[in-house]
């Protein structure tokens, strides 16, 4: 069974929820123990454990996750109804594929079951295990990466935490549609890779863009089918990571507000947090993403997948040589723009679909600029 894999919760953590008291979220969660596993059938959320980080050649401390869990579990809750269950942990395996294999097994099993894992790692190559568990799921899968680097390797390099991203691009079966990193910067990627990002008609959004503006990043998490976070993309003096010291980054607002975004979208299936130091200080912002994103979880508003329309405004927008057609909900006011079916044979989409967009997008569109992620969405839909 696949949740053989995972080792029960240690019982330091478990003597340290039991004295908590009934109002802190440690009271209210479910734990894999030595005596009982959780009901899966009864919980939304998992929390899971990975024990991996042989592939990061900054880390310096092994994987321990106790400090977090503390963390987490000694926070005040929402007025949340969603049902969490900390499963364990996944510990590193005679290789690190084995590691991948048993992630990608327990990951598959609960999103089949509709229960969204929160992984916490360990280091970021995990996302690619994160990403083979949709295998068996008939479906193509849109990962959005809060990182500062790209994480491109060369295509014969073994996957790394720094290269993770070409082993899903080039592996097979290719279940990839789109790639969207939030929050990279610069000077930590090279103009090869930044004009590989726009060969592949991905989406990248600068540090500088999203901390202006963080609702830019609200529509991409709405089409995110697999979150991934490289806590390296927080500024140090927010993480308290002096390990892999980072003079800029999003600060501790700004990356829980990301989560957030992640959270309440409707379609986000998995949640990573990865490349964690292991050290005590770091823990503080990493259960603070934990809790935001569940915090988003409560308010997701259940418009995906998309049923009738007649719940939405539909706006036609003439241009010079095609109609744009966009949609306005009437319950959340949040924007898409439909992506037409075109029977070419090559058709990555089966039908019409909708990405999600922002009123702006559509402001654009009315004088006369096309909205850059709509024919981006075209062009991969053509590849």
């Amino acid at each position: 069974m696949e949740f053989d894999f995972l080792e029960p919760v240690n019982d330091a953590i478990v003597k340290f929820v039991g004295a908590l008291s009934s109002q802190e979220l440690g009271s209210k969660v479910v734990f894999h123990t030595q005596d009982q596993f959780p009901d899966i059938a009864q919980i939304n959320i998992a929390i899971i454990g990975v024990l991996e980080d042989r592939t990061n050649i900054n880390m310096i401390n092994e994987v321990n996750l106790t400090a977090v869990r503390k963390k987490l579990y000694g926070m005040f809750p929402g007025n949340w109804d969603a049902s969490i269950a900390d499963l364990g942990d996944i510990l590193a395996g005679d290789s690190v594929e084995d590691t991948y294999y048993a992630l990608k097994k327990v990951t598959a099993a609960l999103i089949k079951n509709k229960v969204i894992p929160i992984v916490l790692g360990g280091s970021q190559d995990l996302t690619y295990a994160l990403y083979r568990a949709y295998d068996d799921l008939e479906q193509m899968v849109n990962l959005v990466a809060v990182d500062n680097r790209f994480d491109f390797g060369k295509e014969n390099e073994s996957v790394s935490a720094n290269s993770y991203l070409t082993k899903i691009i080039i592996d097979e079966p290719n279940n990839l549609f789109n790639y969207c990193n939030i929050g990279y910067q610069t000077y930590y990627n090279s103009q090869e890779e930044i004009d590989l990002i726009e060969k592949l008609f991905f989406d990248a959004y600068r540090l500088g863009e999203i901390s202006n503006k963080i609702t830019l990043a609200e529509p991409v998490f709405r089409d995110a089918d697999l979150v991934s976070i490289d806590l390296n993309s927080v500024k140090s003096s927010a993480s308290a990571n002096m390990v892999t010291f980072e003079p800029n980054g999003f600060n501790g607002k700004e990356i829980c507000a990301l989560a957030r975004y992640a959270g309440i979208s409707d379609k986000v299936s998995s949640f990573g947090i990865f490349n964690h130091n292991s050290t005590t200080a770091e823990s503080a912002i990493i259960a603070q993403i934990v809790w935001y994103f569940i915090e988003g979880y409560h308010y997701r508003s259940k418009e995906y997948p998309f049923g009738s329309r007649a719940n939405y405004l539909k706006y036609i927008v003439p241009l010079d040589d095609e109609e744009l057609i966009f949609y306005k909900s009437d319950k959340t006011d949040r924007w898409w723009i439909e992506i037409p079916f075109e029977s070419n044979g090559n058709n990555k989409l089966k039908r019409n679909t909708l990405l999600p967009c922002s009123y702006d997008e559509y402001l654009s569109a009315c004088n006369q600029e096309l909205p850059e992620r709509w024919w981006k969405a075209q062009r991969k839909n053509a590849l």
